[in-house]
């Protein structure tokens, strides 16, 4: 089960630093792709986005950077930004706070950011804090449920226009998984927002990223 937004009580009882919507004055909503990039899913992202002339957020997973080099720096060279979900799609429930960071650390060899979404949007209050001190957490306003095998391209169409508002941070997710869901979402989605007027734009990385590439482990050990 999940929400297509996301309920207040949830962003108030999560981590105090975690951002859901991106503040806007202007008429902006902000795409993200989680999980890539792979060859099956992202030339298609890139090809459709390049065609509504949209900017976007990749959170890419450190693996599928090491396996698929070309298709990063793509991304880039197309001026899209790009953020840490790991190095290899880690549940932070279900890993000690040191595994997790160090896993984020790896992952941040490959993927030079500092914005970071956690896999599942799991991650404990301490990890969370820890990392909110070398990242900006980054979570979503809408979940677009395009990987859920139970969830029809109308339905994930309607979950993403329905909820659309200035600000709004929209996760869909190029992997192997989601592909049917999503390639037939996409393009829809990006009309409707040209036809609404609404800008597309990708989330600012800030300059500290340049030159602080290495996550403090010793961190965990201070507490």
């Amino acid at each position: 089960m999940h929400f297509a937004r996301t309920p207040f009580l949830i962003k108030k009882l999560y981590h105090s630093g975690a951002v859901w919507t991106m503040p806007c004055v202007d008429k902006k909503v902000y795409l993200t792709f989680d999980d890539g990039p792979v060859p099956e899913a992202t030339p298609f992202v890139l090809e459709t986005l390049a065609k509504f002339k949209a900017k976007a957020t990749f959170f890419c997973v450190g693996e599928n950077v090491s396996k698929h080099p070309e298709l990063y720096k793509e991304i880039i060279a197309q001026g899209h930004s790009v953020g840490n979900h790991t190095y290899n799609h880690l549940k932070g429930w279900k890993t000690s706070c040191d595994d997790y960071l160090e896993n984020v650390a790896r992952c941040r060899n490959a993927v030079t950011s500092d914005l970071f979404r956690p896999p599942y949007g799991r991650i404990t209050k301490l990890q969370g804090r820890l990392l909110g001190k070398n990242f900006k957490l980054i979570f979503w306003t809408i979940l677009s449920g395009d990987y859920d095998p139970d969830v029809s391209p109308e339905m994930c169409f309607n979950n993403v226009v329905n909820n659309l508002e200035p600000g709004a941070i929209i996760v869909f997710h190029d992997s192997i998984k989601a592909f049917g869901n999503m390639s037939a979402c996409l393009p829809r989605v990006l009309s409707f927002c040209n036809e609404q007027g609404y800008e597309l734009a990708s989330i600012p990385q800030s300059a500290r990223c340049e030159v602080k590439n290495e996550l403090n482990l010793k961190l965990v050990n201070e507490l």
